[in-house]
């Protein structure tokens, strides 16, 4: 593709090429380096790690296209069929659960019981309809979480939690039908399906940190299933960095939809947090920093992974969207990040609503409802090797740096950095400084902290201005693999 460029004529003048901005002083060849270019080097793609490259090679379409099929077989799992009696034996959302569960058990069983297999059960009572719907809950319902936990094999680190899920229940047109065809093979047997294939390829690995492999119940109710594990995770204290959740990740394929791209996958996550105190949320209004939130720098790390194990010739990309989740949609992910926690959402990139939540019919010759047919099982396994590569890495990484910090004392142009160490981590880590224009989304620049090191440990004295750039600081292990940047609140200390 050719490059395009576009000049204002002055004594100086700013030469576009392609999107990227450049002083030059008008007659002379010279380029000027900006501050943050002359500073460290372009972030490149983080190194590949052996075993990560291993399990990616482990996931199977089959295995995928299996477990969804099954899933599938249970007729009708909306979330409120636990309740019913009549249902033939076999089907329904209880059925299900029992035999995810089995599923989680079978991994378990290969890697020599590695993997601890429970149930999340709760009763959720009857609930008020929102925005004056009428309620999905009208009675006390049974609700059934399904996880499996891979302990971290560093007893330190592993109180450090990673978590994949996608829930189970579906849904036809009627939210309330608990007895006709709701097969859900896209929304979201491909989530549930992705959040089964880790499990089943990563458990036969060890990683420092521990990952949690779930499958929900009551997502098409309101989020019910996902809510009342994310406050046991609060309430219990679980050290949860990071939680990807996986919905509508089938890769619709209709035919004659020539829009629909199986080369991307969206990643959305929370902004600033409706729920924060009123001066925290200002205080990030006023230094711009409505994309620093842990949510959207994990959507960063996920970003990095998928440059790493997924480049040219084998495209397959992830997308920041910079929003919670699509206009009148909700999903899973919503919930952990209200208790606080880093949370992303994983969707295609051009869903077909004739084929979520919709009866299963033909009209006019279209037809409707989520079938098995129109999943894409290639797509569905990039998008669990991109969980998985980016579970892994998570696990072996460090933790996030803890009160990062940019001093704010002095007017000057230097920016001094500080921060604490990750939680609960134990081995060799060293610092990485990365930053990024405050007009652009992702990091551009990195450097190592012992470069540029203050006289304290865990500090530095970068010479950028602090007000042109976004910073972050990443911990990284010996091998180079690096955790989701945490990025700086301001400080008066010197």
């Amino acid at each position: 593709m050719k490059s395009f460029c576009f000049a204002a004529v002055a004594l100086f003048s700013v030469v576009t090429c392609s999107g990227r901005a450049v002083a030059q002083k008008t007659g002379h060849a010279q380029t000027h380096k900006l501050d943050y270019e002359a500073v460290g080097s372009p972030l490149g793609t983080s190194p590949v790690d052996r075993q990560i490259a291993a399990a990616l090679k482990q996931v199977s379409t089959e295995h995928i296209q299996a477990n969804i099929a099954r899933l599938v077989d249970f007729n009708n799992r909306t979330t409120i069929s636990s309740t019913e009696t009549d249902l033939k034996p076999g089907t329904g959302v209880l059925a299900a659960a029992d035999w995810i569960k089995s599923q989680f058990e079978s991994y378990s069983k290969d890697c020599g019981g590695c993997l601890e297999v429970q149930f999340d059960e709760f009763i959720e009572q009857p609930q008020p309809g929102f925005n004056n719907s009428r309620p999905r809950i009208i009675k006390p319902t049974p609700i059934r979480n399904v996880y499996a936990i891979l302990r971290g094999s560093d007893p330190t680190a592993a109180k450090r939690m990673y978590l994949v899920t996608g829930h189970y229940d579906t849904r036809e047109t009627d939210v309330m039908n608990t007895h006709d065809f709701a097969p859900g093979a896209n929304d979201d047997s491909s989530g549930t399906a992705v959040s089964m294939e880790a499990a089943r390829v990563l458990s036969k690995y060890k990683f420092p940190a521990t990952i949690v492999f779930v499958a929900v119940a009551g997502e098409e109710q309101g989020l019910n299933g996902s809510h009342h594990l994310a406050q046991r995770a609060k309430k219990e204290g679980w050290e949860l960095e990071g939680v990807l959740n996986n919905d509508i990740v089938g890769g619709d394929t209709t035919p004659g939809d020539t829009l629909q791209s199986k080369q991307h996958i969206r990643v959305f996550s929370q902004g600033i947090l409706p729920s924060s105190p009123i001066e925290q949320i200002r205080q990030t209004l006023s230094i711009g920093g409505e994309s620093e939130t842990p949510s959207r720098q994990l959507a960063r790390e996920v970003l990095e992974v998928s440059r790493t194990y997924f480049p040219a010739p084998r495209p397959f990309h992830a997308v920041m969207e910079l929003r919670l989740d699509r206009f009148l949609r909700g999903g899973d992910h919503r919930s952990f990040s209200d208790e606080g926690f880093p949370a992303v959402r994983f969707t295609e990139w051009r869903e077909n609503f004739a084929h979520q939540h919709q009866h299963v019919r033909t009209e006019n010759g279209k037809e409707y409802g989520d079938l098995l047919k129109f999943d894409d099982f290639n797509y569905i396994a990039q998008v669990a090797r991109l969980n998985i590569a980016t579970l892994a890495t998570l696990a072996s990484t460090p933790g996030m740096p803890q009160q990062v910090r940019v001093s704010t004392s002095n007017l000057d142009n230097d920016t001094i950095l500080k921060w604490d160490a990750p939680k609960n981590f134990s081995g060799d880590v060293h610092y990485q400084i990365v930053w990024r224009e405050t007009a652009v989304n992702d990091w551009q620049y990195a450097v190592d902290a012992k470069q540029f090191a203050g006289t304290d440990s865990n500090t530095v004295r970068l010479p950028i201005s602090k007000d042109n750039v976004f910073f972050g600081i990443r911990a990284c292990n010996a091998a180079g693999i690096c955790s989701q940047a945490v990025p700086p609140l301001p400080s008066r200390e010197r």
